[in-house]
């Protein structure tokens, strides 16, 4: 069943002027704003003047890599931003990430892939508006502020390795958190080739949650790239 959103006033910025009129087309059969930048100075300016809610970048734009348009937007805005490109590099795939990117998708793309992914980031916006760090689906509890995981009413007791790293995955949403990034943030600047320490993590995490990596109903793996919180809350449930 298809999880809807409520419309939203949504920015691409790319140079192919096809690319454009394929996702105008597709973003507003779904009811959404669709606003058009071809160039990255374009993109930046509708960014700062028309507050749109979500930005799908190109990285190969005729004035400017799209890395540097997105390190430019993260100086003064949290936006959502799906990066669509040819580059379908594991390298790339995570400098784009941990440069501020919340998703990336590769072209050729299935349109129903990205508007699946726009409104997993557009839900993440509504869920704001709820308690800061909870989450619910009336199976698991998650809260933060009070430093609290239960499953079917059951505290689980988590390791502080393990408990950093679920709480990094659940302040992000829905956002691929990097293995860089985790291992710089909870191991330190000297393990960053130690991915194998996330991975018995992760592992230990899916055991006591009570998740399954086949078919993941909180924590997904983005492979070779990272990994992302998926749970949805029970309001949200289909």
């Amino acid at each position: 069943m298809t999880q809807s959103t409520a419309p939203a006033r949504i920015l691409v910025i790319d140079d192919e002027s096809q690319i454009r009129r394929f996702l105008r087309i597709s973003l507003k059969s779904q009811g959404h704003e669709v606003l058009e930048a071809a160039t990255g100075a374009e993109g930046l300016a509708l960014a700062a003047t028309q507050a749109p809610d979500l930005i799908v970048l190109d990285l190969g734009l005729p004035d400017a890599d799209g890395k540097a348009i997105l390190a430019e937007l993260r100086a003064w805005s949290q936006v959502p931003v799906i990066v669509l490109t040819v580059r379908n590099t594991e390298t790339e795939k995570v400098r784009a990430l941990d440069g501020g990117a919340n998703d990336y998708v590769t072209k050729p793309f299935g349109v129903q892939e990205l508007l699946a992914r726009i409104r997993g980031l557009l839900r993440q916006r509504g869920d704001q508006a709820g308690p800061a760090g909870c989450f619910e689906d009336g199976r698991l509890r998650i809260d933060l502020g009070r430093r609290l995981v239960a499953r079917d009413g059951v505290a689980v007791r988590l390791t502080r390795k393990e408990y950093a790293v679920l709480q990094t995955l659940v302040s992000h949403p829905g956002r691929v958190v990097t293995q860089t990034q985790l291992l710089r943030e909870l191991w330190g600047p000297t393990h960053l080739e130690d991915s194998h320490y996330l991975r018995i993590v992760i592992g230990k995490l899916r055991q006591k949650l009570g998740d399954d990596s086949g078919e993941p109903r909180y924590l997904q793996t983005e492979t070779g790239v990272g990994y992302r919180f998926i749970g949805r809350p029970a309001e949200q449930a289909d």
